[in-house]
């Protein structure tokens, strides 16, 4: 059985937790999948929550790594994020995309649709299919309601990295990740 994730997981930069978070398993009260898409963020870089340094609204980010820092993109969809690196600096991961395995007619029912490869195929989705809310900022990710398994198997995920996707600001960092050939990506590499 794979490991459970724990806070000393996410106390690395955001760049080397976004990838080697591809192929974990990531559950919200049971519901979720397969990592397959990630997003590195850190303070040092304009498209950074944090990049102005602490807010009320980003103070999570500042905390102890592996925690969830959960905010509202465009007044609709809740995001979900792991905060890394040292408390203090001000690092996440955003995950992008996962592979749905449990919880599918729940997820279902949340999204209002049945295409399995659409129900969580980026951050908004993510939120919305694993019932993600304000009630999850600056939760600890290695207790209920979230379970962070590490990656199964002997062989290691196949990772491929590019530009982030979706900001304006420092878009030529090759800090997006997902797993190669997987058809649950929010957009192709």
């Amino acid at each position: 059985m794979p490991r459970s994730l724990t806070a000393d997981d996410f106390a690395a930069d955001a760049p080397h937790v976004a990838r080697a978070l591809i192929g974990a398993t990531l559950l919200v009260d049971g519901v979720g999948g397969v990592i397959v898409e990630t997003e590195a963020y850190d303070r040092g870089e304009p498209a950074s929550h944090t990049h102005a340094g602490p807010t009320p609204r980003n103070r999570a980010m500042f905390g102890a790594p592996g925690h969830a820092y959960v905010y509202r993109s465009y007044g609709i969809h809740w995001c979900l994020n792991f905060v890394c690196r040292e408390a203090g600096h001000g690092a996440g991961v955003l995950i992008r995309a996962i592979e749905p395995t449990q919880g599918l007619d729940l997820m279902r029912a949340r999204r209002g649709l049945e295409n399995a490869r659409l129900l969580c195929a980026g951050p908004g989705r993510v939120g919305q299919a694993l019932g993600i809310a304000l009630q999850h900022y600056g939760l600890p990710l290695d207790q209920a309601p979230f379970a962070l398994l590490a990656a199964g198997g002997g062989a290691r995920a196949e990772v491929v990295a590019g530009p982030r996707i979706g900001i304006s600001k420092a878009v030529d960092l090759p800090w997006r990740f997902g797993l190669a050939g997987s058809r649950y990506l929010s957009r192709r590499f």
